[in-house]
């Protein structure tokens, strides 16, 4: 009994050091500026919320810069779940010339920093003419090097071979067994990958700062930088738009939460 008290006690401590930067991000966004720069900090919310979140929402086109994040996250997530899921049952289930090295490029892949990445993506993007468009963010986030890696392992996992030999025999090809057999048994895994590209996008603030340039197409993260002044920096209004932007990937990890033991579960027992 005395272990699992301790157990409870350190999980309640790290749950509680987790939220602690959020709880202070809520009480500095109801407050007035100086109570991010007073110690000890605020630990009780004040009565300016509503008014910091509408100042938020008339400084920027705040409410533009949510509506092309989500446009942006929902593409990525549903888009790069369906391609990451179709490039993981081509590398676990099918055979072809050259497999096993495609597959390696994409291992290495995940040991790249994506900072490597900036300016030939950049000169792409330039050359095609979609700087300072939406199509920047969405068609190069339809490809995660991750996403291949996940859908591959959880499809090999989760998908038996005599499934694939028995669509075989009844004359479904690649293309069909894909669609009526992969993918309806590896849904969790498509919704938990769908969910983390979603939160990714969402965040991501250095690929859109360099290829957004007008207004009406920043992010939410981009707006976020234009709340800060010239000469200063209101922390309120600061922290309010920081709220306003992480609810909904709060909202979306809540849900989508649940389905991420049930898409685990498959992976641990191989």
């Amino acid at each position: 009994m005395t272990t699992r008290w301790r157990g409870g006690a350190l999980l309640l401590g790290a749950c509680l050091l987790c939220w602690a930067p959020l709880w202070f991000m809520v009480s500095v966004a109801s407050r007035d500026s100086a109570a991010a720069t007073t110690f000890p900090p605020p630990l009780i919310p004040g009565s300016n919320l509503g008014e910091n979140v509408r100042a938020v929402l008339s400084a920027v086109s705040f409410a533009q810069s949510l509506i092309n994040s989500a446009v942006v996250s929902s593409c990525v997530a549903v888009g790069g779940s369906l391609v990451c899921a179709l490039a993981g049952f081509a590398f676990a289930k099918l055979r072809f010339p050259g497999r096993t090295a495609l597959f390696t490029l994409v291992l290495l892949g995940l040991t790249l920093p994506v900072q490597v990445a900036v300016i030939p993506s950049y000169l792409l993007m330039s050359s095609l003419g979609w700087v300072d468009s939406l199509r920047a963010l969405i068609v190069p986030g339809l490809a995660s090097a991750f996403g291949v890696f996940w859908m591959r392992q959880y499809i090999a996992a989760a998908l038996p071979d005599e499934l694939l030999d028995a669509a075989a025999l009844d004359g479904c090809g690649p293309w069909r067994t894909f669609r009526h057999i992969a993918l309806p048994l590896v849904r969790r895994g498509a919704i938990v990958l769908g969910g983390l590209l979603f939160v990714s996008s969402w965040s991501d603030f250095m690929w859109p700062f360099i290829v957004l340039r007008s207004p009406g197409t920043h992010t939410v993260q981009v707006a976020l930088r234009a709340l800060q002044g010239e000469y200063g920096v209101d922390y309120a209004l600061v922290f309010a738009g920081a709220l306003v932007a992480t609810i909904p990937a709060l909202l979306l990890l809540a849900v989508a939460g649940r389905f991420l033991r049930g898409a685990v579960a498959p992976i641990e027992s191989r």
